[in-house]
């Protein structure tokens, strides 16, 4: 597994590539503006074959380079939660995507040899997800470093903010933790030391 960090500076977001070195397969995660030159040059330079794109969630800054993506890969799947799905204000411009695969709690999307878990963690928006793959859990806008996501937005919650917490702090064992914005952490850290997700476990 092979895991490339883009910042998009226009936006102050991560967008993530996720590889499965055996097979070429790669998937981006949360393209937040035109990234589509240096996707193409990164998947000549590597011998990668840009299968997905995965969307934490439907806001703009996670999906406003996503149309472009798709015109330099045409065809290539978008995965996004259907609470997201049809958004139709500048904050949430998703119904403008086009077609969109929708994927639910649960289920598990191969990349390669790669195996990508969903699991449903709304609170920031109704749609949002944290994707786990092997020990890395790419948090979207659920959980950030010593933080987590604002829910005064339009489909946020605080009430399941807390409860999406609550089941990422109650799982087994440790993560690599990769957010939306802001730096990397761990699962264990952030059950130490984030206020919001140790308040969300009782502790």
């Amino acid at each position: 597994m092979d895991i490339k960090c883009i910042y998009i500076p226009s936006v102050y977001t991560n967008c993530y590539l996720l590889a499965d070195e055996d097979s070429g397969a790669l998937a981006v995660i949360d393209p937040g503006d035109d990234i589509s030159k240096d996707l193409l040059r990164f998947c000549a330079d590597n011998s990668r074959d840009l299968r997905a794109v995965f969307l934490t969630h439907g806001h703009y800054d996670h999906v406003g380079g996503v149309t472009a993506v798709r015109q330099a890969f045409p065809g290539v799947p978008v995965y996004l939660h259907p609470e997201d799905a049809d958004g139709t204000d500048q904050l949430m411009p998703t119904a403008k995507l086009g077609p969109l695969t929708l994927w639910r709690d649960g289920d598990v999307v191969p990349l390669g040899n790669l195996k990508v878990e969903v699991l449903h963690t709304p609170g920031h928006t109704r749609g949002s997800v944290c994707l786990c793959c092997r020990d890395t859990l790419f948090s979207g806008d659920t959980l950030f470093s010593g933080s987590c996501g604002r829910t005064d937005f339009p489909g946020g919650s605080w009430e399941q903010m807390g409860r999406s917490l609550q089941r990422l702090g109650l799982l087994e064992g440790d993560f690599q933790v990769l957010p939306g914005h802001n730096e990397s952490t761990t699962l264990e850290q952030e059950r130490q030391e984030n206020p919001y997700l140790r308040e969300a476990m009782g502790l």
